[in-house]
């Protein structure tokens, strides 16, 4: 099957982006051909784009989609034909009209979801999941940093966080998005550029810091979040907006009250089908009953990815971003 899709030849900036024509294989043994609906964007895609997560050139681009399958393969069970499926991780390549994939990462979309929704929060649902629930577990009480608190995934993890009863401090980096944090339910917002910003968080703790830090920046904040934490508390990295986080003597953690550092990542929550579907039936439970503000803030046509990359890294959406074949 002839289709269209975005590649890479090389690593760089968001014109090395391809609209090419590609060519799909029919499923085999455990794979389906699906459909594309509707394509996530995520500040990941960034990072293989430019090569800061390397990959063998060329390749596709993307990980998260929503879609219907047209096509199975033999020993394909658990879903079928014309179901509505989401998918986050395995080979790179969701920015496709159409591909063949591996079928037991397809979860199904319940029917009172949306396939742009799905699409929209799937991988930062199961992101804000991991990090509330597992990463630091959040306690009733507890205030908790979270940087980019207007962005796809703080959109969702500050208002989950609130469901969990913590104290949330939203960082962002305008105006407009402040509001959005604010209107997120985050208690207080802080601008990424306040050069006091632990004083700022210890006043608003009763001088004692916060219970976690939740870091997608990077290389630019990370020892500044070290300076927000409370005795005993939690540094959270989890992106590199900035650049990777340069290497720091284990004594800087000692000297701050004996933090405690991690660097998560989904694929160690959800090694197993059955423990995916389970992140799944938490995360679609959550969009069910706690009824958050989930904002498609953009969306673009899949061709004009390029575009959508310039926007993501300038700072410029807010929500999550979708492209549309």
């Amino acid at each position: 099957m002839q289709t269209h899709a975005i590649r890479i030849h090389e690593f760089g900036g968001p014109d090395v982006l391809s609209w090419e024509d590609a060519a799909v294989p029919d499923p085999g043994a455990g794979e389906a051909l699906i459909r594309h609906t509707a394509i996530g964007l995520n500040f990941i895609d960034v990072y293989h784009r430019t090569g800061l997560y390397p990959m063998q050139l060329p390749t596709g681009l993307g990980r998260e989609a929503a879609g219907v399958i047209a096509a199975t393969g033999p020993g394909v069970t658990d879903v079928g034909i014309g179901d509505r499926v989401v998918y986050t991780g395995g080979k790179l390549g969701s920015y496709a009209e159409v591909r063949t994939i591996a079928a037991s990462g397809l979860v199904p979309i319940p029917d009172d979801i949306a396939d742009d929704i799905a699409a929209a929060v799937f991988l930062k649902g199961l992101t804000a999941w991991y990090l509330l629930h597992h990463s630091y577990r959040v306690q009733p009480g507890d205030p908790i940093l979270f940087y980019a608190a207007a962005g796809g995934v703080g959109s969702i993890a500050t208002q989950w966080a609130k469901q969990l009863g913590a104290t949330v401090i939203g960082v962002v980096s305008t105006p407009d998005k402040a509001k959005i944090a604010a209107a997120n339910g985050c208690d207080h917002i802080l601008m990424s550029d306040d050069s006091d910003m632990p004083d700022m968080v210890r006043a608003l703790t009763g001088g004692a810091g916060v219970a976690a830090v939740y870091d997608s920046v990077g290389k630019d904040t990370f020892m500044t979040s070290l300076d927000c934490l409370r005795p005993h508390g939690t540094m959270v990295t989890f992106g590199n907006a900035s650049g990777a986080v340069e290497p720091f003597a284990p004594a800087e953690l000692a000297k701050r009250g004996s933090l405690y550092v991690t660097r998560p990542i989904l694929e160690h929550f959800v090694p197993t089908r059955e423990k995916l579907l389970a992140a799944a039936t938490t995360l679609f439970a959550f969009i069910r009953d706690g009824k958050p503000n989930i904002r498609i803030g953009q969306t673009y046509a899949l061709k004009d990815a390029a575009q959508a990359h310039r926007d993501l890294e300038a700072r410029e959406t807010t929500g999550s971003t979708i492209l549309l074949p």
